[in-house]
C-alpha cells in the first residue's frame, strides 16, 4: 500500500488515527537514533531514510537517479513495517536483533527479507528499534551494499 504524499507529515495525517501515535513515536525514535548523514524523505511511497547523492553519488544500484534506500516506514493494511537493508544484508544484525526481541517479548518476531512486521503496536520495541538504527552509520551501509549487492564491473 503506496501512499501518494510527498512530505512525511503528510503521510502520517493521513493514516488511520489508530496507526498515527505508534508510526509517530517510531519516526521519533528513528529520527533520535540515526547517525548523522542519512536523510529523512518519502521513498517509494512511503517514510524514507537514505543515503543522499551527496554522500554516494552511484545511488540505488535499480534505479542510479535514486538516493541509496536504508529504512523504510509504512503502515501497510494488516501491520506496520519497519524495512531494514541492513538486516537484509546482514544475517548477523537479524540475529542480533530476534535475540533481543525474545528477551522483551515471549514471543518470535515478524521478521521477513530486511522487514521487521508489527501487527499489534503494544508490541514494537521502540527502544530496541532505536538500537537496531543506530548500528550502521552511512559509511557502514555503504560498505555492507557494496559487498553484497554492486556486481563488479
Amino acid at each position: 500500500m503506496q501512499s501518494k504524499a510527498t512530505t512525511v507529515e503528510v503521510y502520517l495525517s493521513e493514516l488511520p488515527a489508530d496507526r498515527q501515535a505508534p508510526m509517530r513515536k517510531l519516526r521519533e525514535v528513528i529520527l533520535s537514533n540515526l547517525p548523522a548523514g542519512f536523510e529523512e524523505t518519502m521513498s517509494y511511497g512511503m517514510i524514507g531514510y537514505v543515503v543522499p547523492h551527496s554522500l554516494y553519488p552511484a545511488g540505488y544500484h535499480c534505479t542510479p537517479k535514486l538516493p541509496l534506500p536504508f529504512i523504510n516506514l509504512a503502515s501497510q493494511k494488516n501491520f506496520i513495517v519497519v524495512y531494514h537493508m541492513g538486516i537484509y544484508a546482514n544475517p548477523a544484525l537479524t540475529d542480533w536483533f530476534t535475540t533481543e526481541y525474545s528477551r522483551i517479548f515471549p514471543s518470535k518476531p515478524d521478521v521477513g527479507k530486511g522487514c521487521l512486521r508489527f501487527k499489534k503496536p503494544e508490541q514494537i520495541p521502540f527502544d530496541l528499534i532505536g538500537q537496531l538504527v543506530g548500528k550502521m552509520t552511512p559509511a557502514d551501509w555503504i560498505r555492507q551494499y557494496e559487498q553484497s549487492f554492486k556486481k563488479p564491473k
